[in-house]
């Protein structure tokens, strides 16, 4: 491999992650399409609405049990922000913010 600027893109990279992005809006609209014609409960509905949720706090609680105290701490204030705003993704910002300055200053 020849020595390139960092900002330089490898075709194979671009090339998975647009396949990657493909895959991606291909089950998304797969999932709407086949949810559209389905007969949900008012219980699956529920469980649907709050999946995208389930699904950051799994990713996120990896990160906490593996983290030290800046990811608790910027996980605290994820939590205050969106408890005193409800707006999750200021409430996200000022959590990647925490941490990145918590890590920039140790």
């Amino acid at each position: 491999m020849s020595s390139s600027p960092a900002t330089a893109l490898e075709p194979t990279t671009v090339g998975v992650v647009l396949a990657m992005a493909v895959v991606t809006y291909a089950t998304k609209a797969g999932g709407l399409w086949l949810v559209g014609r389905l007969e949900l409960t008012e219980r699956a509905e529920t469980a649907l609405e709050v999946l995208p949720g389930v699904i950051v706090v799994s990713i996120v609680a990896g990160e906490l049990v593996e983290g030290g105290p800046e990811e608790w701490l910027g996980a605290a204030v994820v939590a205050l922000v969106a408890r005193k705003t409800e707006r999750l993704p200021l409430a996200l910002v000022a959590g990647i913010g925490t941490v990145v300055l918590l890590r920039g200053s140790a």
